[in-house]
């Protein structure tokens, strides 16, 4: 299929940002926002309930398919589409590349984004003010994670292999806003590979038109 793809979604969120890594190493034409077939979708509306049942993003519309769930919408962009392969080809690497999309869209977004990124960007104390004792709580789950994927990257420089992978595309929009966290360098001090990794990935043609500064006044 040769039509543009439309990602329903803001851009600040994590995995659409993923799904526009995939577009854009690709080299996929694509479009991007909260709105579906013209019309603005308004998010949690029932238009947008019956794009997704669990009301998430992002969504992925090309011609009259849909689909949901960014490790699928991945999967499907880069079989459907010409251009740098985004998984490994052998048997195996692509089982640990399947793996880590799991891992990464799972475990980690809960640690790093719902838990902990999310209490900084939509802080839910008192007046409006950042939660200390919330932050406190999600960052032994934070430390945990980082050390995970240090380990990880102790033999290359991707998270499965040499190669930019699916992985790689989900892992980094979250560790991007990490690292730009004020006072993060604490969070990082014992992953040097992990920082190495994170300019590694800013510093890939496609990162520099993702990894942006977020808009959030956007729907």
């Amino acid at each position: 299929m040769t039509q543009p793809v439309h990602i329903v979604g803001p851009q600040f969120s994590t995995f659409v940002r993923s799904v526009q890594l995939c577009c854009e190493e690709k080299s996929i034409p694509y479009t991007l926002g909260t709105e579906a077939g013209g019309r603005s979708l308004a998010i949690h509306s029932p238009e947008h309930y019956a794009l997704h049942p669990f009301g998430k993003v992002p969504i992925l519309l090309h011609g009259e398919r849909r689909l949901i769930e960014t490790p699928s919408i991945c999967r499907y962009l880069d079989a459907a589409f010409d251009g740098p392969a985004l998984q490994p080809a052998e048997t195996w690497a692509r089982a640990q590349t399947d793996q880590w999309t799991g891992i990464l869209a799972g475990y980690v977004d809960q640690a790093l984004v719902r838990r902990y990124l999310l209490e900084f960007v939509f802080p839910k104390g008192e007046g409006g003010t950042v939660r200390e004792d919330a932050v406190a709580d999600a960052r032994p789950g934070v430390v945990k994670v980082l050390t995970l994927l240090e380990e990880q990257l102790a033999e290359e420089e991707y998270l499965v292999g040499g190669d930019f992978t699916i992985a790689d595309a989900i892992a980094a929009p979250m560790l991007d806003y990490l690292a730009g966290l004020p006072g993060a360098e604490d969070l990082f001090a014992e992953t040097p590979r992990l920082v190495a990794y994170i300019e590694r990935v800013r510093g890939r043609p496609a990162a520099s038109r993702v990894l942006v500064a977020p808009d959030l006044g956007r729907g």
